[in-house]
């Protein structure tokens, strides 16, 4: 099955490695790949996408919905939060 290569993926493929990411960087790594621009709200709404049944399904992560799959930290020195995927098997 070919996945569509939306926001939620974008997101999603910026965040396999298991990195932390802020809403900057991965915003910055879409442009470069996809040369498609999206505003932290619209970013911060596809890292709760991750979250929920249809991206855990789609994704091939968790579907216990008990099992958390995003992280986030915040930055230390700084405003805002980092996030990464957890649970995650990367094959």
């Amino acid at each position: 099955m070919v996945q569509k290569k939306d926001l939620n993926w974008c997101v999603y493929k910026c965040m396999i490695d298991g990195s932390y990411w802020t809403f900057w960087e991965i915003q910055s790594a879409i442009k470069e790949n996809v040369n498609k621009f999206y505003g932290e709200p619209t970013i911060s709404a596809a890292i709760r996408n991750l979250r929920k049944h249809e991206c855990r399904l789609r994704f091939g992560l968790p579907l216990d919905m008990n099992v958390e799959v995003v992280e986030k930290k915040r930055i230390s020195g700084g405003k805002g939060y980092k996030y990464r995927l957890i649970n995650i098997e990367v094959s």
